[in-house]
């Protein structure tokens, strides 16, 4: 189809051109509605988005397999860049040696075979399509939930900027993300205004260009990672959802989200402590039950994960590449901010960790499917303080730490049987009450329509009957340079305030830990409310700045149990 033509489905109900007018008139009143326009490679003409004539034609050549080397690869590239005017922003230095030493020399001759003769010309004919799946997109972002209801409901899922301090959600399909990363691959996002709104990086260059100048097997494996997910969405295009969703904790009460609870909040908390469970081996990412997977986040979303760093973070982003996508439209997180991802699938297995990580094969994600056409795999990203030292016991950073996995771990509508208690602990607690009311609606068997609006707009109301717990680890510890056990009481915490039912924690064999489970198992006997363990952590956290111990948290709360005297005994 010429790209001057415009399908007829697009001129019915809620267009590109449509969304872009609309959203220029919201823009003047709602600061959380951004334009995503300036950070997307395509260009605009007549309000349609659309590639430039060079740009069509070297996607056509890469469909039709005339492109048959690494090298080769890069010059299309080079072309396509020039094509959208983005010389004046220079890619990595070794880029191009890069592209040449993955594809022409570590993959084999077959594995080049098949990537320049199948992968690569699938990749440049869905980035052909991509005009045309934005349009789809802006026309109905989200087909599973929305009803024809008016332009409103369609820029609130629409894929936007989600600013900071701005809360919101976009609903992304699999096959768009799709397109989208094929965009970094080709290097094709422009980056001079990323720079300027805090936004992480997304083109693969430094990806590549890392790779030959400091050649690593962790290199090659997470790159080995991200082409064996486009080799498999070029054979079969997963067709599901994914759900990003920036969380915000406000530092000033208003009439819609629960704000940042203060030490006084935390200190008279009677919560009781969710359920505590240990486990010495095992991957949080390989937990069954469903819970919230906490990712060690860089504020900047993604960290290193088209860099050179290989941690928790980038191997996350890296066995699941469609997480990259929110790098393009989520900038910076703030200290009273955390980001959900709900929907991503697992497409590689792997092994080791840092330099040791291993691509080992492909992974076959079997997650069930929610109501929104999501996986049941939900990521939390939270950051923790980087290099903290003995700040991290000062009261002030025990309440950004606690407040960010609060932040996290937090589902509102899970909220409303405390509404009193947070009122009158400094909390705003005000919730989405739509959410109730859609409820008793259904069993009134009232329109359905309306009841499919309001499930668009508190989304989250679909999956409060399910018992989600969190699994997580050693958040902020390790490259961080946080303490583990202060770490592990914190988000305890911070998943008991959130209502969570458990609390799974991955030890990854830490040594400081190996009595986490008895110290636990100890203090919920005691039937602790949070205020109770909270109030114990800063009176440790206290001691530990005035130099009366330096002892760790469990080993000072229970002695008994290091066999250093009577203490508490169990």
């Amino acid at each position: 189809m010429d790209q001057k033509e415009k399908p007829s489905k697009f001129r019915t109900l809620f267009s590109f051109e449509c969304f872009v007018t609309c959203f220029s008139r919201r823009m003047e009143t709602r600061e959380d509605l951004r334009s995503i326009l300036p950070y997307l490679p395509l260009v605009m003409r007549s309000s349609s988005p659309f590639w430039p004539s060079q740009a069509l034609e070297t996607l056509r050549e890469l469909g039709s397999a005339r492109v048959n080397s690494g090298h080769h690869f890069f010059v299309a590239i080079s072309k396509l860049r020039n094509a959208l005017s983005l010389s004046s922003e220079p890619l990595a230095p070794s880029t191009s040696h890069g592209y040449a030493l993955f594809f022409d020399e570590v993959m084999s001759r077959e594995e080049s075979r098949k990537w320049f003769q199948e992968v690569l010309p699938a990749l440049g004919n869905l980035l052909l399509r991509l005009p045309s799946l934005l349009e789809t997109h802006y026309q109905n972002p989200n087909p599973n939930i929305m009803a024809v209801d008016g332009e409103e409901d369609m820029l609130t899922t629409a894929l936007r900027l989600l600013d900071s301090q701005q809360p919101g959600i976009v609903f992304l399909s699999q096959e768009l993300i799709a397109a989208l990363l094929a965009c970094s691959l080709f290097c094709l996002f422009p980056v001079n205004e990323r720079y300027l709104n805090h936004l992480p990086a997304i083109n693969f260059d430094e990806l590549f260009a890392s790779l030959y100048d400091d050649y690593s097997r962790k290199q090659e494996n997470k790159i080995w990672c991200i082409v064996h997910y486009f080799q498999r969405i070029s054979s079969e295009m997963p067709m599901g959802v994914v759900s990003f969703e920036r969380k915000v904790l406000p530092f000033e009460n208003d009439s819609i989200h629960i704000s940042y609870p203060d030490a006084n909040f935390w200190s008279k908390s009677d919560i009781p402590l969710c359920k505590f469970e240990v486990h010495s081996s095992g991957l949080i990412e390989d937990q069954s039950s469903g819970a919230v997977e906490v990712d060690f986040a860089n504020k900047y979303l993604g960290g290193g994960a088209l860099g050179r760093g290989c941690v928790q973070e980038e191997i996350r982003f890296m066995v699941s590449p469609e997480l990259i996508a929110g790098m393009l439209f989520l900038p910076a997180m703030a200290d009273n901010e955390a980001i959900e991802i709900v929907g991503v699938e697992r497409f590689s297995s792997y092994t080791g960790y840092a330099s040791s990580f291993r691509f080992s094969g492909d992974y076959m994600d079997e997650r069930e499917v929610d109501t929104l056409g999501r996986r049941k795999t939900r990521i939390a990203a939270i950051d923790a303080l980087c290099s903290p030292g003995m700040r991290q016991y000062r009261a002030k950073f025990l309440l950004r730490e606690i407040n960010k996995a609060f932040c996290g771990f937090l589902n509102q509508c899970k909220y409303q049987p405390y509404k009193k208690i947070l009122q009158e602990n400094g909390c705003s607690s005000a919730l989405f009450d739509a959410a109730t009311s859609t409820s008793m609606e259904s069993s009134e068997g009232k329109n359905p329509n309306h009841i499919i609006k309001n499930s668009q707009k508190n989304y989250h109301w679909m999956d409060q009957g399910n018992n989600i717990g969190v699994a997580t680890g050693n958040w902020g510890c390790g490259a961080f340079g946080g303490d583990p056990e202060v770490k592990a009481i914190i988000q305890w915490l911070a998943a008991s305030q959130a209502l969570r039912p458990f609390i799974a924690y991955y030890t990854f064999g830490l040594e400081a830990l190996q009595n986490l489970d008895k110290v636990a198992h100890w203090i919920s006997s005691q039937r602790w409310t949070v205020g109770d363990l909270w109030n114990m952590l800063i009176e440790y956290s206290t001691s530990r700045l005035e130099g009366e111990t330096n002892v760790g948290f469990l080993q000072w709360l229970l002695p008994s149990v290091y066999g250093h005297g009577a203490g508490m005994d169990l």
